[in-house]
């Protein structure tokens, strides 16, 4: 399976991003891809909550879900939405940060709730608080598909281990972990814990990204670090995009899944412990 990894450089304007990302998913088909990916908040990326609340609607009538589902339908492919920001109907008025795979018919295969909220304290003039804005997901994901098995998570995920290994000896063969990924992590951490999730659980990882400085037409603008990345289950890098937009191919070969957990088949040798 050729799967094509798209790098966007998305507003806060859903209406200005949408053709930007078709055109990306027409140009990935047309390479040869039968998955393609793209990052998380592929339709907004806000720190506005106000402007969130006034642009985003509810997955029922999101006009970026509607046209991705028409798209991978009109090229008949595989097409993981890495996130969407949506309106729900919780009392306290937070999104979703939700992940879709459509498949080749346009219907919706699998949902997954962004699990783990991005609450950091990156330094004294840069905090984020997802949590005020985003409510967390508490259901981890597998995907069947005719090519593997796929476990779907979103960027703060990577940082919490125990969800890949459940997804992994649940049977998962390849890991998405679509994000939006802050550019001063992102250049501590980024590459080793994606690295380091394909090694523990001997899945592909797949992690398409964000990049750049975002243009908002409300609050403040967000920077994110790019190199949307693809490693093997071996732990090597297939595929690193660097920070222009664009697409990344890599090939992904299910019996690479297979040898790298017979050469280290850790995934079986669990043990109970006591303490500490």
């Amino acid at each position: 399976m050729r799967a094509a990894l798209l790098q966007l450089s998305v507003t806060d304007d859903p209406a200005e991003n949408l053709p930007v990302t078709l055109s990306l998913v027409r140009e990935a088909a047309a390479g040869g891809a039968g998955l393609v990916l793209t990052p998380e908040v592929t339709n907004c990326l806000s720190s506005d909550r106000a402007h969130q609340r006034a642009v985003l609607r509810h997955e029922r009538d999101d006009p970026t879900l509607a046209a991705l589902r028409a798209e991978a339908a009109e090229q008949g492919i595989w097409l993981l939405i890495g996130s969407l920001a949506l309106l729900t109907d919780d009392a306290d008025g937070r999104f979703a940060n939700r992940s879709f795979l459509i498949a080749p018919d346009g219907s919706i295969a699998a949902r997954y709730d962004k699990i783990h909220m991005f609450d950091v304290n990156v330094s004294e003039t840069e905090q984020y608080r997802e949590s005020a804005g985003y409510r967390p997901g508490r259901k981890a994901v597998l995907a069947e598909t005719p090519f593997a098995r796929i476990g779907m998570s979103v960027c703060y995920d990577v940082r919490f281990p125990h969800l890949y290994r459940t997804l992994a000896k649940a049977g998962a063969e390849i890991l998405t972990v679509p994000a939006a990924f802050n550019d001063t992590t992102g250049a501590a951490h980024w590459h080793v814990l994606l690295r380091a999730r394909a090694i523990e659980t001997g899945a592909y990882v797949l992690a398409p990204a964000q990049t750049g400085t975002h243009a908002a037409h409300n609050g403040r603008p967000r920077r994110t670090y790019g190199h949307s990345l693809a490693v093997s289950p071996w732990g090597e890098v297939l595929l690193d995009a660097g920070t222009e937009t664009g697409i990344g191919y890599v090939d992904l070969r299910r019996a690479e899944v297979e040898k790298a957990r017979a050469r280290v088949p850790s995934l079986s040798h669990d043990r109970d412990y006591e303490g500490p």
